[in-house]
């Protein structure tokens, strides 16, 4: 694990007070509900050991009434006894306010730099290349992203059974070549807002434009459902993705990363 210095991201992106940011983290949350998830003095403890990090870490959507000692200890052996690494995952709206710093003070390592971008959209997206995709249900789109993630076993049941067992209000997309899906995305609606999940293209087709038409594909979905704007996560780092979503006007709207006890290794 490499540890991330906060001092490099933007404090821009780490301290927000926005309404619409706050409701796009909200939104965000929603969109990934996995079935194993608990509440513990208003933070949302999810334990689903799949490949989203999302999905099996603390959010701190609340301050709660119990010091952050003993929350730490409660979710240190929560994680424990269900066998999933422990992780917390930082906005700039956890709960209560300084905990991060205060995380930082007991050791609590950050890594993982990720941004939300955001997009107003317009009437039309811009000029993009167009494939033929194939709409699939929920079931299938998880079985198709585990694939090309290529996850083990125990992280790709998790996964497929995120998705098969959701019940939000989204699209899912494919491109299939020679009966086998080579880039999939899915788009996720509430209340005007639309968030981009899952987006992956084969390794060996990357760089030929399907990522870029996919985007294009779910953002008209989303127009004509009357959003009126996107939001979808990615890594800082991931320069050709940052790249393809800044066509769309995809902007950096704020940035989340986790912490993990020091002692606690790799995930």
């Amino acid at each position: 694990m490499i540890v991330l210095d906060l001092a490099s991201i933007p404090a821009g992106l780490r301290e927000v007070r926005d309404p619409l940011l706050a409701r796009i983290e909200d939104a965000a949350l929603t969109a990934s509900q996995p079935r194993e998830q608990a509440f513990h003095d208003g933070w949302l403890l999810r334990y689903a050991n799949g490949k989203a990090k999302r999905a099996r870490s603390v959010n701190l959507i609340g301050a709660g009434e119990r010091t952050l000692d003993d929350k730490l200890a409660y979710c240190t052996a929560f994680y424990a006894r269900h066998g999933v690494p422990f992780l917390l995952r930082m906005t700039p709206f956890s709960r209560p306010h300084g905990v991060d710093r205060a995380l930082e003070e007991r050791g609590y390592e950050a890594s993982e730099d990720t941004r939300v971008m955001v997009a107003p959209l317009a009437a039309a997206t811009p000029a993009v290349p167009d494939v033929d995709t194939v709409t699939l249900d929920r079931a299938a789109f998880g079985s198709a992203l585990v694939g090309l993630h290529g996850l083990d076993p125990a992280r790709a049941a998790v996964e497929r059974d995120r998705f098969a067992h959701s019940v939000v209000d989204g699209v899912y997309l494919a491109v299939v070549d020679g009966g086998r899906v080579v880039a999939c995305g899915s788009a996720v609606f509430e209340a005007g807002l639309v968030g981009i999940f899952g987006m992956v293209t084969a390794l060996e087709r990357r760089g030929q434009g399907l990522g870029t038409a996919l985007v294009g594909a779910l953002l008209r979905r989303a127009s004509a459902r009357g959003c009126a704007t996107a939001y979808l996560q990615v890594e800082a780092g991931n320069a050709p993705a940052r790249q393809v979503y800044s066509r769309f006007g995809f902007r950096d709207g704020y940035a989340y990363w986790y912490r993990r006890p020091p002692a606690e290794g790799n995930t």
